[in-house]
């Protein structure tokens, strides 16, 4: 989460059902850690995403099951689904893989989030922006629903996938869609 001049990130290899408040690490953009637990290993996208993108009030990154499994074919996700929209475009980018807690991977992600708010991560999970960190976790959890209804689809057969006019209409009534403060989920 963003906090004055820098963030406050989770601890690294914290189980977070006992993470208590105090273990958070504040962080500056310039990457200089206080407290006294090390940051998360994926500090450094944090740091570039707050860095590149000043709207951005909140990062969530997650392991997810179905998101996990579908960033491990290291494709975008298509839109399959009009909901596909609520990340900011016509797809879900999956950045291409690299290790987890290099400068690469953040490069990577910095890219797939380019004109988005979340993106897969090739073998790995989702990262997900937001104003807050609700707004983020809601997203998280739509990108996780959305990659598990596409699991579904390809079982049954070969989804069919809304043309890019299609997708510019929706994402057209995202633009006013919903109440100020609220989710803008459609339906």
């Amino acid at each position: 989460m963003r906090f004055t001049d820098g963030m406050i990130i989770t601890p690294s290899g914290v189980p977070y059902p006992s993470l208590v408040p105090r273990e958070l690490v504040e962080m500056s953009l310039d990457g200089v850690a206080e407290g006294r637990l090390k940051p998360s290993s994926e500090w450094r996208f944090h740091v570039d995403i707050y860095r590149a993108r000043p709207e951005v009030g909140a990062i969530v990154h997650l392991h997810a099951a179905y998101a996990s499994a579908f960033a491990s074919l290291r494709r975008d996700l298509p839109a399959f689904h009009y909901m596909i929209a609520v990340a900011g475009g016509s797809t879900i980018r999956c950045a291409p893989y690299a290790t987890f807690g290099t400068q690469q991977l953040s490069n990577n992600v910095v890219a797939a989030l380019e004109d988005r708010t979340a993106c897969l991560l090739a073998n790995h999970g989702i990262v997900a922006v937001g104003e807050t960190p609700e707004a983020a976790g809601q997203l998280a959890e739509e990108v996780e629903t959305l990659c598990e209804m596409y699991t579904h689809a390809l079982q049954a057969g070969s989804p069919v996938i809304l043309t890019e006019q299609e997708m510019a209409d929706v994402l057209a009534r995202f633009t006013d869609y919903g109440n100020p403060g609220r989710s803008r989920r459609p339906d």
